[in-house]
């Protein structure tokens, strides 16, 4: 009988595991993975050390209680949940051990990141070859877990190529170390002398069964223990995701990364043709292809209706990337056109520079994530990397595409097309509460496999069979193969402790779907238009990517992750306690503790809303979650909430006496019990209002109307008007006389942050009908305060069901070709604001300021105060962290650069950190006016 959670705790403590957590919030976390599984752990266990790996093994065995290795949890398979121990080594077991650049070998922990082992081997010329589209954030373990691939196995292998030693325990207590690695100690391995036994019996078997092409993952890869295979057994546990043994330590391979990397891009008709054009570029491009990838035109017209810029593509509805690297760029250039020329397929087009060719690199390792939204209903995993030989692609993928219009649904296809692997989401019905919305699931997938037999393919082309397949895994192999499966898992983990539910004796294939769940009803006051309103809907967006848990980024999200790296601090971990909260069992409603802890840290920057494929918007979910919890479920606010929610009135009510305020705030006494009282931490310093408003101290009225009017938005008007007035007189300048607005027009910023959603709605729709009213005259109007502005484009829709159209200075200058002064030999560190990132977007203000000629420094992330989150109490530990990740390290290298800040936090922020001056973009123009 396995042990309660309380006594697993303690036997998992007695042995010297030190980061065991059973609590409600780190169980709901690691429930999902990124496939469409809910399994709840019993325990959650960090490992500090290899030894620990050991201990928990010991404890499993001890009590009866299963373990299931988790990565960076981006399994899509279902093979990184389990209802045991789950045991995240991407937390402390993160280490590149060795890089050898002699041997080409590095020696890793099984949590390292992919991306910090490229950066690694980086220096000396070398890289490690596979390279999924998660790169940037999944483990080296988990990779030999799945035998991933990613899009460059053409010219670099799998990653059982490219593994050449390791260090494990087998379920069954033995610790081997296998291939380099046994030269260290005993090369004796009883499992493994048993496992080449087993093989031995049954040669022509495996022979004949197994290894019949690259990408035949499904099952045990049991030709990599044949004579002349080299019996590699580290090689065959690559690939057995967990069932068989744990890794301790991994040896692996090295490749020269060569220095130029061009792309050829190929347009076709359909997808289908894409596929037909594969065998032909393989041949013609032999020895050469490193990559040669398929993108179906939905997934980019995804990209392009969020507004980003996507390189130029040949005409088609769907394309090849075709990669090849060399030491010439001339060379590769030619090579890629003849490629081209030989096969005489699609239109094309040669892609030679780097970040356009980086940009649409981006596109194809976001394709999960994308290929979620792009279809008129949620689309998902589930079938998901099926691979069939290279030559029977064509064939395969019209046999697919007639299977989804027989079951009435629509697939977004895409995938490693040159490896003949082809990853897919697809519209499956399900319905919240409704177990029986899972039946064309299933049959689907059983059509599928059936069909797929005929074409001798496998179930799994690199992400393993785990849950969603491993039921299907009769289908493909037959009775012998099957039984040779039991005995390898008898052999390695007799007492089915090690990822069960997985390849042999398989949970039911549409058991704990985590769509069919029951939720709870919940009427949110935003309005969620992209969610039909619901915030199930909403907060189900994350399919667990996890491109929010990349341990560096050069976009914002998510900013409390990189200062803390704890899972509860990301944009996965927070859409999976709140999808708990409205569909699960462990987190009760918006005012579990477990919710107010996943999303205390959570700064409302906006950053996931651009960042994350699936578009998921936390900062609006954060605020829509606090209004449930103090103005439905009857939670009191805390008090930091109620005073710097109502931040623009205190500052209304102040302005007229601001200078006597400002020396008030400034007394030590003073100071502190304002501080104390309105929630902040002592450490931080209490802004100053201006001494006039800009209402006040800039033109408002005169005769006509004026060429544009500004916006006087609540931080502007009382805290910065100089930026106001830098405007004025850039745009008198231009030519153009400028005024200010004299209303009231809040637009309820720190209402929205704090969850005060009733207030913020009433006096949203007041601001925005009274800046209609000057939009609506012809007369540009523009804002100045990035957060206010984005609040104006994304939560007014949410709030009120109408954004008002309000232009950036930069947008107006691009829009009407406004002359610019000349910023040649200024160089200016650039701080965007989180919300300009994430809503506006930043291009027209650097393509500005490098039109001028300035030399830009653009920090990525976010600066750390992010409004009422940095100035609370309890964050500013984490608000300084966030600040370390980019923006004062840039600034700190940077010493004589001009610090650009338009977002009053951003300003606020180096003030207090770094006390170094900054300018809004207004004043930076206004600077180098002749006169200026």
């Amino acid at each position: 009988m396995p042990a309660a959670a309380s006594d697993l705790v303690g036997e998992l403590r007695d042995r010297g595991v030190e980061d065991v957590d059973d609590s409600a919030l780190s169980r709901a976390l690691y429930s999902s993975d990124a496939s469409l599984y809910r399994v709840v752990p019993q325990v959650v266990v960090r490992p500090r050390a290899a030894d620990e790996l050991d201990a928990v093994l010991d404890a499993a065995r001890a009590t009866g209680v299963p373990v299931t290795m988790r990565g960076a949890g981006t399994s899509i398979a279902g093979n990184a949940v389990g209802p045991g121990i789950v045991v995240d080594t991407l937390k402390h077991l993160n280490r590149v051990v060795s890089v050898d650049p002699e041997a080409r070998t590095a020696v890793v922990q099984p949590g390292v990141v992919h991306a910090d082992l490229q950066r690694a081997a980086a220096p000396h010329g070398l890289r490690f070859g596979p390279d999924p589209s998660t790169h940037t954030r999944c483990t080296i373990g988990g990779m030999i877990g799945n035998n991933a691939c990613g899009s460059r196995a053409l010219g670099y292998g799998r990653t059982v190529d490219n593994v050449v030693g390791l260090d494990v325990i087998f379920g069954n207590g033995e610790r081997a170390r296998l291939g380099a690695l046994a030269a260290e100690v005993s090369t004796g391995s009883t499992s493994g002398a048993r496992l080449l036994e087993l093989v031995q019996s049954d040669l022509a078997h495996v022979r004949t069964e197994f290894g019949r092409f690259g990408r035949q993952v499904s099952g045990y890869s049991l030709e990599h223990l044949l004579p002349e295979r080299g019996r590699n057994i580290e090689r065959f546990l690559v690939g057995s995701e967990g069932t068989l043994a744990v890794v301790r330590e991994a040896t692996v391979r090295l490749v020269e990364d060569e220095p130029v990397r061009q792309l050829l891009v190929l347009g076709f008709a359909s997808m289908v043709e894409a596929a037909d054009a594969v065998p032909a570029l393989l041949e013609a491009g032999a020895g050469r292809l490193v990559a040669c990838e398929g993108i179906d035109s939905r997934i980019v017209e995804l990209v392009r209706a969020r507004g980003s810029a996507v390189p130029g593509l040949p005409p088609g509805e769907g394309w090849l990337f075709c990669e090849m690297t060399g030491s010439d760029a001339a060379e590769v250039r030619d090579a890629l056109t003849r490629l081209a020329a030989a096969t005489g397929v699609g239109e094309s087009r040669l892609v030679v520079d780097a970040a356009e060719a980086a940009a649409l690199w981006r596109i194809r390792e976001d394709g999960a994530g994308l290929a979620a939204r792009s279809l008129a209903t949620p689309a998902y995993s589930g079938w998901e990397d099926a691979a069939v030989p290279p030559d029977r692609l064509g064939a395969w993928l019209r046999d697919f595409d007639a299977l989804l219009r027989e079951h009435g649904l629509d697939g977004v296809p895409y995938g490693h097309f040159g490896d003949g692997c082809v990853h897919v989401r697809i519209d499956f019905p399900f319905r919240p509460g409704d177990d029986g919305s899972a039946r064309v699931f299933r049959d689907f997938l059983t059509a599928c496999a059936l069909k797929l037999r005929d074409h001798r393919g496998s179930l799994s082309g690199e992400h393993g069979d785990g849950r969603a397949r491993s039921e299907l895994l009769p289908l493909m192999y037959d009775v012998a193969s099957l039984r040779l499966f039991s005995a390898v898992k008898a052999i390695c983990d007799p007492g089915n402790l090690l990822n069960p539910g997985n390849l042999v004796d398989p949970a039911p294939l549409d058991a704990d779907l985590r769509p069919t769940r029951p939720r709870l009803p919940v009427t949110p006051v935003v309005r969620l238009p992209h969610d039909h309103g619901r915030l199930g809907d909403a907060v189900h967006r994350c399919t667990g990517v996890g491109k929010c848990v990349a341990p560096q980024t050069n976009g914002v999200m998510c900013p409390s992750y990189l200062a803390t790296r704890n899972e509860k601090d990301s944009t996965r971990g927070r859409s999976r306690v709140l999808q708990e909260a409205i569909d699960g069992t462990l987190v009760h409603g918006f005012a579990d503790p477990a919710v107010t802890e996943a999303l205390d840290l959570c700064l409302a920057c906006k950053g996931c809303a651009s960042d994350c494929p699936t578009g998921v918007d936390m900062a609006t979910y954060k605020s829509e979650a606090l209004h449930q919890k103090h103005d439905v479920e009857g939670v009191r606010r805390p008090r930091s909430h109620r005073l710097l929610g109502r931040l623009p009135w205190w500052a209304a009510l102040a302005a007229p006496v601001a200078p006597l305020a400002n020396r008030m705030t400034r007394l030590g006494p003073v100071a502190r019990l304002a501080k104390a009282a309105a929630g902040i931490d002592q450490r931080r310093s209490i802004p100053a209002f201006a001494p006039k408003t800009l209402r006040r101290s800039a033109p408002t009225s005169g005769s006509g109307a004026p060429d544009v009017w500004i916006w006087a938005d609540s931080f502007s008007d009382h805290f910065f008007p100089g930026n106001g007035h830098a405007a004025i007189r850039y745009l008198e300048a231009a030519g153009l006389t400028a005024r200010v607005i004299p209303d009231d027009a809040c637009c309820g910023l720190t209402l929205i942050s704090t969850g005060q959603l009733d207030r913020a709605r009433a006096l949203m729709e007041r601001t925005v009908a009274t800046l209609a009213a000057y939009v609506d005259s012809g007369v540009p109007v523009i804002g100045l305060e990035p957060s206010c502005l984005a609040t104006l484009r994304s939560d007014a829709v949410e709030l009120t069901g109408a954004p008002v159209d309000v232009l950036s200075l930069a947008e107006l200058i691009a829009r009407d070709g406004l002359p610019v002064p000349d910023l040649s030999g200024i160089e200016v560190v650039a701080q965007p604001h989180c919300h300009h990132h994430a809503v506006l977007g930043w291009a027209a203000d650097q393509e500005l300021l490098e039109r001028a000629g300035a030399s830009v420094t653009r920090v990525a992330g976010c600066c750390g105060l992010a409004g009422n989150f940095g100035m609370e109490k309890g964050h500013y530990e984490v608000s300084v962290a966030v600040a370390e990740t980019h923006l004062l390290p840039a600034v700190r290298a940077n010493p004589g650069a001009v610090v650009l800040a338009d977002g009053m936090s951003c300003r606020v922020q180096l003030d207090d950190l770094a006390g170094v001056p900054t300018l809004h973009l207004a004043e930076l123009l206004v600077s180098r006016l002749q006169g200026g």
